[in-house]
Protein backbone atom coordinates (compact mmCIF):
# COMPACT_ATOMS: atom_id res chain seq x y z
CA UNK A 1 0.00 0.00 0.00
CA UNK A 2 1.64 3.10 -0.81
CA UNK A 3 2.37 5.83 2.12
CA UNK A 4 0.56 8.44 2.88
CA UNK A 5 2.13 12.29 1.81
CA UNK A 6 2.02 14.60 4.47
CA UNK A 7 1.27 18.63 3.40
CA UNK A 8 0.66 21.05 6.15
CA UNK A 9 -1.66 19.68 8.34
CA UNK A 10 -3.66 17.05 6.13
CA UNK A 11 -2.59 14.31 4.44
CA UNK A 12 -3.39 12.74 0.89
CA UNK A 13 -4.75 9.72 -0.46
CA UNK A 14 -3.22 7.53 -2.75
CA UNK A 15 -5.21 5.29 -4.63
CA UNK A 16 -4.28 2.67 -3.32
CA UNK A 17 -5.00 3.22 0.04
CA UNK A 18 -8.47 4.28 -1.56
CA UNK A 19 -9.00 0.74 -3.01
CA UNK A 20 -8.07 -1.28 0.29
CA UNK A 21 -10.69 0.65 2.27
CA UNK A 22 -13.23 0.43 -0.18
CA UNK A 23 -12.45 -3.39 -0.13
CA UNK A 24 -12.24 -3.36 3.42
CA UNK A 25 -15.66 -1.99 3.71
CA UNK A 26 -17.20 -4.30 1.42
CA UNK A 27 -16.50 -7.03 3.48
CA UNK A 28 -17.25 -4.96 6.73
CA UNK A 29 -20.98 -3.93 6.02
CA UNK A 30 -22.06 -8.01 5.61
CA UNK A 31 -19.99 -8.47 9.28
CA UNK A 32 -21.10 -11.42 11.79
CA UNK A 33 -21.99 -10.16 14.66
CA UNK A 34 -23.11 -11.34 18.85
CA UNK A 35 -20.97 -13.45 20.60
CA UNK A 36 -22.61 -16.79 20.34
CA UNK A 37 -24.66 -15.58 17.31
CA UNK A 38 -23.85 -16.85 13.42
CA UNK A 39 -26.97 -14.81 12.21
CA UNK A 40 -25.61 -12.25 9.49
CA UNK A 41 -27.70 -9.29 9.48
CA UNK A 42 -27.43 -7.16 6.03
CA UNK A 43 -28.42 -3.52 6.66
CA UNK A 44 -29.36 -2.07 3.90
CA UNK A 45 -26.99 1.40 2.91
CA UNK A 46 -28.37 4.60 3.41
CA UNK A 47 -28.98 7.07 0.02
CA UNK A 48 -26.76 10.26 1.13
CA UNK A 49 -27.44 11.67 -2.13
CA UNK A 50 -31.35 11.73 -0.74
CA UNK A 51 -32.17 14.98 0.33
CA UNK A 52 -33.66 14.22 4.71
CA UNK A 53 -36.99 15.12 4.95
CA UNK A 54 -37.98 17.79 7.45
CA UNK A 55 -39.29 15.30 9.83
CA UNK A 56 -35.87 13.11 9.11
CA UNK A 57 -34.13 16.25 10.02
CA UNK A 58 -35.87 17.06 13.35
CA UNK A 59 -36.04 13.69 14.32
CA UNK A 60 -32.87 11.33 12.63
CA UNK A 61 -35.04 8.16 12.85
CA UNK A 62 -38.09 9.16 10.14
CA UNK A 63 -35.88 8.51 7.26
CA UNK A 64 -34.51 5.47 7.82
CA UNK A 65 -35.54 1.98 6.34
CA UNK A 66 -38.59 0.48 8.24
CA UNK A 67 -36.93 -2.15 10.38
CA UNK A 68 -34.10 -0.20 11.48
CA UNK A 69 -37.35 2.63 12.30
CA UNK A 70 -38.89 -0.19 14.09
CA UNK A 71 -35.99 -1.11 16.47
CA UNK A 72 -35.24 2.79 17.63
CA UNK A 73 -38.82 2.63 18.00
CA UNK A 74 -38.98 0.27 20.67
CA UNK A 75 -35.35 1.53 22.14
CA UNK A 76 -36.43 4.97 22.49
CA UNK A 77 -39.85 3.90 23.93
CA UNK A 78 -37.94 1.65 26.66
CA UNK A 79 -34.64 2.89 26.93
CA UNK A 80 -34.59 6.53 26.56
CA UNK A 81 -38.12 7.25 28.27
CA UNK A 82 -36.86 5.49 31.23
CA UNK A 83 -33.22 6.85 31.23
CA UNK A 84 -35.06 10.24 30.67
CA UNK A 85 -37.55 9.61 33.73
CA UNK A 86 -35.32 8.37 36.09
CA UNK A 87 -32.77 11.17 35.19
CA UNK A 88 -35.99 13.88 35.96
CA UNK A 89 -36.44 11.50 39.08
CA UNK A 90 -32.43 11.64 39.90
CA UNK A 91 -31.98 15.46 40.24
CA UNK A 92 -35.62 15.84 41.55
CA UNK A 93 -34.74 13.68 44.84
CA UNK A 94 -31.36 15.03 45.14
CA UNK A 95 -32.22 18.74 45.24
CA UNK A 96 -35.67 18.73 46.56
CA UNK A 97 -33.57 19.53 50.00
CA UNK A 98 -32.34 22.48 49.02
CA UNK A 99 -36.10 23.22 48.27
CA UNK A 100 -37.03 22.39 51.53
CA UNK A 101 -34.60 24.12 52.97
CA UNK A 102 -35.37 27.28 51.53
CA UNK A 103 -39.33 26.41 52.45
CA UNK A 104 -38.75 25.94 55.97
CA UNK A 105 -36.76 23.01 56.89
CA UNK A 106 -34.00 25.31 58.18
CA UNK A 107 -36.63 27.42 60.57
CA UNK A 108 -37.99 23.57 62.00
CA UNK A 109 -34.60 21.64 62.23
CA UNK A 110 -32.95 24.59 63.46
CA UNK A 111 -30.43 24.35 60.69
CA UNK A 112 -27.61 27.02 60.79
CA UNK A 113 -25.77 28.35 57.76
CA UNK A 114 -23.36 25.48 56.59
CA UNK A 115 -25.48 22.45 57.45
CA UNK A 116 -27.02 22.30 54.22
CA UNK A 117 -23.24 22.35 52.60
CA UNK A 118 -22.92 19.60 54.77
CA UNK A 119 -25.66 17.67 53.80
CA UNK A 120 -24.45 17.89 50.36
CA UNK A 121 -21.18 17.07 50.74
CA UNK A 122 -22.51 13.95 52.81
CA UNK A 123 -24.60 12.70 49.80
CA UNK A 124 -21.50 13.23 47.15
CA UNK A 125 -19.72 11.18 49.43
CA UNK A 126 -22.02 8.49 48.83
CA UNK A 127 -22.10 8.94 45.29
CA UNK A 128 -18.20 9.42 44.72
CA UNK A 129 -17.76 5.70 46.94
CA UNK A 130 -20.45 3.76 44.38
CA UNK A 131 -20.12 4.87 41.15
CA UNK A 132 -16.87 2.97 40.10
CA UNK A 133 -17.80 -0.10 41.88
CA UNK A 134 -21.45 -0.23 40.11
CA UNK A 135 -19.78 0.43 36.70
CA UNK A 136 -17.71 -2.69 37.32
CA UNK A 137 -20.90 -4.64 38.48
CA UNK A 138 -22.96 -3.70 34.82
CA UNK A 139 -20.01 -5.25 32.82
CA UNK A 140 -20.84 -8.49 34.09
CA UNK A 141 -24.32 -7.86 35.10
CA UNK A 142 -27.33 -6.74 32.98
CA UNK A 143 -28.24 -3.29 33.69
CA UNK A 144 -31.97 -4.22 32.88
CA UNK A 145 -31.80 -5.44 37.01
CA UNK A 146 -28.96 -3.03 38.18
CA UNK A 147 -30.68 0.14 36.92
CA UNK A 148 -34.02 -0.19 38.27
CA UNK A 149 -32.80 -1.59 41.56
CA UNK A 150 -30.73 1.73 42.17
CA UNK A 151 -33.57 4.32 41.40
CA UNK A 152 -35.93 1.50 43.87
CA UNK A 153 -33.23 2.44 46.92
CA UNK A 154 -33.16 5.98 46.15
CA UNK A 155 -37.18 6.36 46.22
CA UNK A 156 -37.15 4.05 49.19
CA UNK A 157 -34.23 6.37 51.01
CA UNK A 158 -36.32 9.66 49.74
CA UNK A 159 -39.07 8.43 51.66
CA UNK A 160 -37.45 8.25 54.54
CA UNK A 161 -36.30 11.62 54.49
CA UNK A 162 -40.02 12.93 55.27
CA UNK A 163 -39.65 11.76 58.77
CA UNK A 164 -36.48 13.09 60.08
CA UNK A 165 -35.90 14.76 63.37
CA UNK A 166 -32.76 16.01 63.85
CA UNK A 167 -29.40 16.51 61.47
CA UNK A 168 -27.70 13.35 61.92
CA UNK A 169 -30.99 11.35 60.63
CA UNK A 170 -30.62 14.03 57.80
CA UNK A 171 -27.43 13.01 56.95
CA UNK A 172 -27.60 9.41 56.79
CA UNK A 173 -30.58 9.06 54.57
CA UNK A 174 -28.84 11.60 52.33
CA UNK A 175 -25.47 9.53 52.40
CA UNK A 176 -27.82 6.50 51.15
CA UNK A 177 -29.63 8.52 48.54
CA UNK A 178 -26.53 9.65 47.11
CA UNK A 179 -25.06 5.77 46.98
CA UNK A 180 -27.93 4.68 45.05
CA UNK A 181 -28.13 7.56 42.88
CA UNK A 182 -24.18 7.06 42.08
CA UNK A 183 -24.55 4.84 39.41
CA UNK A 184 -27.52 5.50 37.44
CA UNK A 185 -25.71 8.69 35.35
CA UNK A 186 -22.52 7.11 34.48
CA UNK A 187 -24.63 3.61 33.54
CA UNK A 188 -27.28 5.48 31.14
CA UNK A 189 -24.52 7.19 29.14
CA UNK A 190 -23.13 3.44 29.05
CA UNK A 191 -26.24 2.08 27.60
CA UNK A 192 -27.39 4.77 25.29
CA UNK A 193 -23.88 4.34 23.72
CA UNK A 194 -24.20 0.42 23.41
CA UNK A 195 -27.46 0.85 21.52
CA UNK A 196 -26.92 4.48 20.04
CA UNK A 197 -25.12 4.92 16.82
CA UNK A 198 -22.77 8.50 16.94
CA UNK A 199 -25.87 9.68 14.17
CA UNK A 200 -28.15 9.30 17.16
CA UNK A 201 -26.16 9.62 19.93
CA UNK A 202 -26.01 13.38 21.18
CA UNK A 203 -29.66 13.48 21.11
CA UNK A 204 -30.66 10.90 22.75
CA UNK A 205 -27.81 12.16 25.21
CA UNK A 206 -29.54 15.76 25.12
CA UNK A 207 -33.12 14.57 25.71
CA UNK A 208 -31.49 12.05 29.07
CA UNK A 209 -29.36 15.28 30.16
CA UNK A 210 -32.26 17.99 29.91
CA UNK A 211 -34.86 15.70 31.90
CA UNK A 212 -32.24 16.10 34.65
CA UNK A 213 -32.94 20.33 34.74
CA UNK A 214 -36.21 19.81 34.11
CA UNK A 215 -36.67 17.96 37.79
CA UNK A 216 -34.61 20.37 39.18
CA UNK A 217 -37.16 23.06 37.96
CA UNK A 218 -40.39 20.52 38.37
CA UNK A 219 -38.98 20.04 42.24
CA UNK A 220 -40.05 24.69 42.20
CA UNK A 221 -43.48 24.03 41.24
CA UNK A 222 -43.77 20.89 43.27
CA UNK A 223 -42.78 22.32 46.25
CA UNK A 224 -44.73 25.25 45.77
CA UNK A 225 -47.96 22.71 45.43
CA UNK A 226 -46.71 21.10 48.34
CA UNK A 227 -46.28 23.93 50.39
CA UNK A 228 -49.51 26.10 49.69
CA UNK A 229 -51.60 23.03 49.35
CA UNK A 230 -50.63 20.22 51.84
CA UNK A 231 -48.90 22.53 54.44
CA UNK A 232 -50.32 21.37 57.52
CA UNK A 233 -52.31 18.43 55.98
CA UNK A 234 -51.95 15.61 58.46
CA UNK A 235 -49.76 17.59 61.00
CA UNK A 236 -47.15 17.36 58.87
CA UNK A 237 -45.07 20.50 57.16
CA UNK A 238 -45.52 21.54 52.83
CA UNK A 239 -41.41 20.16 53.26
CA UNK A 240 -42.00 16.91 54.32
CA UNK A 241 -45.03 16.27 51.54
CA UNK A 242 -42.56 17.02 49.05
CA UNK A 243 -40.18 14.02 49.77
CA UNK A 244 -43.53 11.82 50.52
CA UNK A 245 -44.65 13.08 47.13
CA UNK A 246 -41.14 12.40 45.17
CA UNK A 247 -40.73 8.68 46.44
CA UNK A 248 -44.67 7.86 45.47
CA UNK A 249 -43.57 9.33 42.00
CA UNK A 250 -40.01 7.25 42.03
CA UNK A 251 -40.66 4.24 43.11
CA UNK A 252 -43.41 2.92 40.44
CA UNK A 253 -41.20 4.11 37.71
CA UNK A 254 -38.11 2.09 39.07
CA UNK A 255 -40.95 -0.86 39.21
CA UNK A 256 -41.76 -0.68 35.55
CA UNK A 257 -37.87 -0.77 34.82
CA UNK A 258 -37.63 -4.58 35.76
CA UNK A 259 -40.36 -4.99 33.36
CA UNK A 260 -39.29 -2.67 30.11
CA UNK A 261 -35.85 -2.04 30.31
CA UNK A 262 -33.94 -4.57 27.83
CA UNK A 263 -30.24 -5.73 28.69
CA UNK A 264 -27.06 -4.96 26.47
CA UNK A 265 -27.54 -6.00 22.49
CA UNK A 266 -24.69 -8.66 23.07
CA UNK A 267 -26.45 -10.22 26.28
CA UNK A 268 -30.31 -9.22 25.69
CA UNK A 269 -32.42 -12.36 25.18
CA UNK A 270 -35.85 -11.81 22.97
CA UNK A 271 -38.91 -10.88 24.51
CA UNK A 272 -42.59 -9.27 24.40
CA UNK A 273 -40.49 -5.91 23.56
CA UNK A 274 -37.69 -6.93 21.26
CA UNK A 275 -37.65 -9.77 18.86
CA UNK A 276 -34.03 -11.81 17.98
CA UNK A 277 -34.75 -10.28 14.47
CA UNK A 278 -34.26 -6.23 16.36
CA UNK A 279 -31.42 -8.12 18.83
CA UNK A 280 -29.58 -9.16 15.39
CA UNK A 281 -30.00 -5.58 13.75
CA UNK A 282 -28.81 -3.90 16.91
CA UNK A 283 -25.81 -5.75 17.09
CA UNK A 284 -25.09 -5.43 13.26
CA UNK A 285 -24.87 -2.00 13.96
CA UNK A 286 -23.05 -1.72 16.56
CA UNK A 287 -20.60 -4.12 14.33
CA UNK A 288 -20.91 -1.16 11.89
CA UNK A 289 -19.55 1.20 13.98
CA UNK A 290 -16.48 -0.99 15.71
CA UNK A 291 -18.67 -1.04 19.13
CA UNK A 292 -17.58 -3.75 21.14
CA UNK A 293 -18.92 -5.94 23.61
CA UNK A 294 -17.80 -7.22 26.97
CA UNK A 295 -15.01 -8.87 27.25
CA UNK A 296 -12.78 -10.75 30.01
CA UNK A 297 -10.04 -8.88 31.78
CA UNK A 298 -6.52 -9.24 31.47
CA UNK A 299 -3.54 -8.32 32.97
CA UNK A 300 -2.86 -7.24 29.37
CA UNK A 301 -5.75 -5.22 28.95
CA UNK A 302 -5.64 -3.39 32.66
CA UNK A 303 -2.16 -2.37 31.37
CA UNK A 304 -3.77 -1.02 28.23
CA UNK A 305 -5.65 1.02 30.34
CA UNK A 306 -3.51 3.14 32.34
CA UNK A 307 -0.56 3.53 29.47
CA UNK A 308 -2.90 5.50 26.79
CA UNK A 309 -3.72 9.66 27.95
CA UNK A 310 -7.29 8.72 27.85
CA UNK A 311 -7.93 7.90 31.73
CA UNK A 312 -5.47 10.98 32.42
CA UNK A 313 -6.98 13.37 30.85
CA UNK A 314 -10.61 12.39 29.70
CA UNK A 315 -11.89 12.51 33.30
CA UNK A 316 -9.97 15.20 34.83
CA UNK A 317 -11.96 17.40 31.49
CA UNK A 318 -15.18 16.43 32.78
CA UNK A 319 -14.23 16.97 36.14
CA UNK A 320 -13.31 20.79 35.01
CA UNK A 321 -16.44 21.32 33.17
CA UNK A 322 -18.65 19.99 35.89
CA UNK A 323 -17.41 22.17 38.89
CA UNK A 324 -17.14 25.15 36.51
CA UNK A 325 -20.39 25.47 36.61
CA UNK A 326 -21.47 28.02 39.12
CA UNK A 327 -24.21 26.81 42.06
CA UNK A 328 -26.59 29.53 41.37
CA UNK A 329 -27.15 31.86 44.40
CA UNK A 330 -30.41 33.24 42.71
CA UNK A 331 -32.82 31.56 45.51
CA UNK A 332 -30.34 33.10 48.34
CA UNK A 333 -30.31 36.32 46.54
CA UNK A 334 -34.22 36.69 46.39
CA UNK A 335 -34.64 35.49 50.45
CA UNK A 336 -31.93 38.05 50.97
CA UNK A 337 -34.42 40.89 50.27
CA UNK A 338 -36.80 39.64 53.45
CA UNK A 339 -34.37 40.77 55.65
CA UNK A 340 -36.14 42.88 57.90
CA UNK A 341 -32.68 43.55 59.97
CA UNK A 342 -31.09 45.51 57.48
CA UNK A 343 -33.43 44.62 54.02
CA UNK A 344 -31.25 45.58 51.05
CA UNK A 345 -34.20 47.36 48.81
CA UNK A 346 -37.04 48.70 51.25
CA UNK A 347 -40.08 47.75 50.39
CA UNK A 348 -39.22 44.96 47.99
CA UNK A 349 -39.54 41.35 49.30
CA UNK A 350 -40.56 38.29 47.69
CA UNK A 351 -42.48 34.97 48.91
CA UNK A 352 -41.67 31.21 49.65
CA UNK A 353 -43.51 30.39 46.12
CA UNK A 354 -41.72 33.64 44.46
CA UNK A 355 -38.40 32.12 45.55
CA UNK A 356 -39.08 28.67 44.19
CA UNK A 357 -40.62 29.84 40.98
CA UNK A 358 -38.68 32.95 39.90
CA UNK A 359 -35.28 31.08 39.10
CA UNK A 360 -36.92 28.40 36.73
CA UNK A 361 -36.71 30.26 33.58
CA UNK A 362 -32.70 29.91 34.00
CA UNK A 363 -33.56 26.16 33.82
CA UNK A 364 -35.69 26.73 30.38
CA UNK A 365 -32.66 28.20 28.86
CA UNK A 366 -30.40 25.88 30.00
CA UNK A 367 -33.02 23.10 28.71
CA UNK A 368 -33.67 24.73 25.22
CA UNK A 369 -29.30 25.40 24.94
CA UNK A 370 -29.08 21.48 25.35
CA UNK A 371 -30.84 20.60 22.99
CA UNK A 372 -29.83 22.95 20.04
CA UNK A 373 -26.01 22.27 20.92
CA UNK A 374 -27.07 18.41 20.08
CA UNK A 375 -28.86 19.08 17.19
CA UNK A 376 -26.45 21.22 15.62
CA UNK A 377 -23.34 18.85 16.85
CA UNK A 378 -25.15 16.24 14.80
CA UNK A 379 -26.06 18.32 12.25
CA UNK A 380 -24.12 21.21 11.02
CA UNK A 381 -21.11 20.59 12.81
CA UNK A 382 -20.99 17.16 11.19
CA UNK A 383 -20.33 15.29 15.28
CA UNK A 384 -18.24 17.46 16.36
CA UNK A 385 -18.83 17.59 19.94
CA UNK A 386 -15.82 20.75 20.93
CA UNK A 387 -16.80 23.46 19.31
CA UNK A 388 -19.81 24.25 21.41
CA UNK A 389 -17.66 22.90 24.50
CA UNK A 390 -15.74 25.95 24.25
CA UNK A 391 -18.12 28.12 23.18
CA UNK A 392 -20.00 26.93 26.74
CA UNK A 393 -16.54 27.95 28.53
CA UNK A 394 -16.34 31.28 26.99
CA UNK A 395 -19.67 32.11 27.92
CA UNK A 396 -19.14 31.13 31.53
CA UNK A 397 -16.47 32.83 31.93
CA UNK A 398 -18.32 36.18 30.77
CA UNK A 399 -21.51 35.76 33.37
CA UNK A 400 -19.41 35.04 35.91
CA UNK A 401 -17.09 37.82 35.62
CA UNK A 402 -20.04 40.02 35.33
CA UNK A 403 -21.75 38.90 38.33
CA UNK A 404 -18.79 38.74 40.57
CA UNK A 405 -17.62 42.35 39.39
CA UNK A 406 -21.21 44.24 39.31
CA UNK A 407 -23.30 45.42 43.17
CA UNK A 408 -25.93 42.69 44.13
CA UNK A 409 -29.06 45.29 43.95
CA UNK A 410 -27.80 48.71 42.00
CA UNK A 411 -29.82 47.13 39.11
CA UNK A 412 -32.04 44.54 39.69
CA UNK A 413 -33.51 44.09 35.98
CA UNK A 414 -29.79 42.82 35.48
CA UNK A 415 -28.78 41.00 37.50
CA UNK A 416 -32.29 38.31 36.61
CA UNK A 417 -30.45 38.61 33.04
CA UNK A 418 -27.43 37.43 34.15
CA UNK A 419 -28.58 34.74 37.18
CA UNK A 420 -30.60 33.64 33.71
CA UNK A 421 -27.98 32.96 31.96
CA UNK A 422 -25.70 31.36 34.56
CA UNK A 423 -27.19 27.41 33.73
CA UNK A 424 -25.57 28.19 29.77
CA UNK A 425 -22.29 26.97 30.58
CA UNK A 426 -24.31 23.62 32.03
CA UNK A 427 -25.54 22.88 28.95
CA UNK A 428 -22.87 21.52 27.34
CA UNK A 429 -22.51 18.54 30.07
CA UNK A 430 -24.06 15.81 26.93
CA UNK A 431 -21.59 16.57 24.63
CA UNK A 432 -18.79 16.79 27.35
CA UNK A 433 -19.67 13.33 28.37
CA UNK A 434 -20.73 12.15 24.72
CA UNK A 435 -17.40 12.83 23.49
CA UNK A 436 -15.44 10.87 26.22
CA UNK A 437 -17.61 8.39 25.44
CA UNK A 438 -16.82 8.32 21.48
CA UNK A 439 -13.32 8.58 21.57
CA UNK A 440 -13.39 5.40 23.88
CA UNK A 441 -16.12 3.67 22.16
CA UNK A 442 -13.89 0.64 20.62
CA UNK A 443 -13.54 -1.29 24.32
CA UNK A 444 -16.70 -1.57 26.65
CA UNK A 445 -14.69 -1.88 29.98
CA UNK A 446 -12.53 0.73 29.04
CA UNK A 447 -15.42 3.02 28.34
CA UNK A 448 -17.09 1.99 31.27
CA UNK A 449 -14.39 2.72 33.75
CA UNK A 450 -13.33 6.10 31.84
CA UNK A 451 -16.82 7.24 31.99
CA UNK A 452 -17.20 7.00 35.43
CA UNK A 453 -13.75 7.62 36.61
CA UNK A 454 -14.47 10.85 35.21
CA UNK A 455 -18.41 11.54 36.80
CA UNK A 456 -16.43 10.32 40.29
CA UNK A 457 -13.92 12.55 39.88
CA UNK A 458 -16.14 15.39 39.28
CA UNK A 459 -18.18 14.58 42.30
CA UNK A 460 -15.11 14.09 44.73
CA UNK A 461 -14.06 17.79 43.78
CA UNK A 462 -17.63 18.16 44.53
CA UNK A 463 -17.73 16.73 47.67
CA UNK A 464 -15.07 18.85 48.86
CA UNK A 465 -14.89 22.68 46.95
CA UNK A 466 -17.91 23.20 48.28
CA UNK A 467 -17.28 23.95 52.10
CA UNK A 468 -14.53 26.30 51.12
CA UNK A 469 -15.95 27.73 47.70
CA UNK A 470 -19.56 28.08 47.97
CA UNK A 471 -20.19 28.45 51.73
CA UNK A 472 -23.52 29.01 52.32
CA UNK A 473 -22.30 32.10 54.44
CA UNK A 474 -21.13 34.19 51.30
CA UNK A 475 -24.63 33.88 49.55
CA UNK A 476 -25.77 35.62 47.46
CA UNK A 477 -22.70 37.38 46.77
CA UNK A 478 -20.43 34.15 46.64
CA UNK A 479 -17.14 35.92 45.57
CA UNK A 480 -15.03 33.20 45.28
CA UNK A 481 -17.35 31.15 43.79
CA UNK A 482 -17.56 32.85 40.74
CA UNK A 483 -13.79 33.36 40.64
CA UNK A 484 -13.64 29.58 40.80
CA UNK A 485 -15.94 28.91 37.74
CA UNK A 486 -14.10 31.62 36.23
CA UNK A 487 -10.65 29.88 37.01
CA UNK A 488 -12.07 26.09 35.89
CA UNK A 489 -13.64 27.70 32.55
CA UNK A 490 -10.42 29.37 31.44
CA UNK A 491 -8.36 25.85 32.01
CA UNK A 492 -10.93 24.15 30.14
CA UNK A 493 -10.31 25.80 27.15
CA UNK A 494 -6.84 24.72 27.05
CA UNK A 495 -7.45 21.42 28.33
CA UNK A 496 -10.38 20.81 25.42
CA UNK A 497 -7.49 21.66 22.62
CA UNK A 498 -5.17 19.31 24.53
CA UNK A 499 -7.78 16.54 24.05
CA UNK A 500 -8.64 17.22 20.55
CA UNK A 501 -4.95 17.03 19.33
CA UNK A 502 -4.29 14.28 21.20
CA UNK A 503 -7.27 12.79 20.19
CA UNK A 504 -6.62 13.87 15.96
CA UNK A 505 -2.96 12.62 16.10
CA UNK A 506 -3.87 9.16 16.95
CA UNK A 507 -6.22 9.27 14.68
CA UNK A 508 -4.02 10.12 11.92
CA UNK A 509 -1.28 7.57 13.69
CA UNK A 510 -3.84 4.53 13.26
CA UNK A 511 -4.30 5.66 9.65
CA UNK A 512 -0.57 6.20 8.42
CA UNK A 513 0.16 2.87 10.65
CA UNK A 514 -1.97 1.08 8.55
CA UNK A 515 0.05 1.90 5.18
CA UNK A 516 2.63 -0.44 6.94
CA UNK A 517 0.78 -3.20 8.15
CA UNK A 518 0.64 -2.12 12.21
CA UNK A 519 -1.59 -1.08 14.67
CA UNK A 520 -1.86 1.44 17.37
CA UNK A 521 -1.54 -0.42 20.88
CA UNK A 522 -5.13 1.46 21.85
CA UNK A 523 -6.88 -0.58 19.00
CA UNK A 524 -9.06 -3.22 20.53
CA UNK A 525 -8.81 -5.94 17.86
CA UNK A 526 -10.58 -9.17 19.14
CA UNK A 527 -8.26 -12.93 18.12
CA UNK A 528 -11.07 -13.67 16.28
CA UNK A 529 -11.30 -10.53 14.15
CA UNK A 530 -11.48 -10.80 10.23
CA UNK A 531 -8.54 -9.11 7.67
CA UNK A 532 -11.16 -6.69 6.75
CA UNK A 533 -12.24 -5.89 10.77
CA UNK A 534 -8.46 -5.40 11.23
CA UNK A 535 -7.79 -2.58 7.78
CA UNK A 536 -10.92 -0.42 9.65
CA UNK A 537 -9.50 -0.87 12.87
CA UNK A 538 -6.15 0.54 12.02
CA UNK A 539 -7.41 3.38 9.79
CA UNK A 540 -9.46 3.97 12.33
CA UNK A 541 -12.45 4.92 10.36
CA UNK A 542 -14.23 7.62 13.42
CA UNK A 543 -17.15 6.48 15.24
CA UNK A 544 -17.43 10.00 16.68
CA UNK A 545 -18.55 12.45 13.40
CA UNK A 546 -20.07 9.27 11.20
CA UNK A 547 -23.18 8.03 10.19
CA UNK A 548 -23.82 4.62 10.10
CA UNK A 549 -25.68 5.17 7.18
CA UNK A 550 -23.02 7.24 5.51
CA UNK A 551 -21.42 5.93 2.09
CA UNK A 552 -17.86 4.83 1.66
CA UNK A 553 -16.95 7.54 0.08
CA UNK A 554 -17.93 9.70 2.71
CA UNK A 555 -16.45 8.06 5.46
CA UNK A 556 -13.08 7.38 3.61
CA UNK A 557 -13.05 11.15 2.59
CA UNK A 558 -13.67 11.94 7.05
CA UNK A 559 -11.07 9.59 7.97
CA UNK A 560 -8.52 11.35 6.28
CA UNK A 561 -9.58 14.72 6.71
Amino acid sequence: MAPLSKKTDSFVRSPSAESQVSNALDNKEKAVVGKANVTTVEIQPHDSTKKPSWIGSLWDTYDLEPEERRLLTKVDASILVFASLGYFLKNLDQTNVNTAFLSGMKEELNMNANQLVTATSVWTAGYVIGQIPIQLILTRVSPRWVIPALELGWGVATLALYSIKNMSALYGLRFLVGLTESGFYPAIHLFLGSWYTPRELAKRTSIFYVSGALGTMFSGFLQTAAYEGLNGVHGLAGWRWLFIIDAIITIPIALLGFVFLPGLPWNTKANFWLTQSDIDLANARLDKIKRRGAQPWSKCRVKKLFSTWHIYLLPPMYMLYNNAIAQTPMGYWLKSFNNTTNPPVPGRTYSVSQINLLPLPGTAIFVVLACFYAWTSDGPLGGRRWPWMLFGSVVNIIVNTVLVSTPLYKNLAARFFWYYLLPAAGSIGALCMNWITEITGQDFEFRAITVATANDMAYLVQAIAPNFIWKTVDFPKARKGHIWSISLSSIILLWIMMVYYLDKRDRRSQLASSSSGSFSEFDNIKEDSSDSDKSLEALDIPAEPLSLHTTRRERLDHSIS
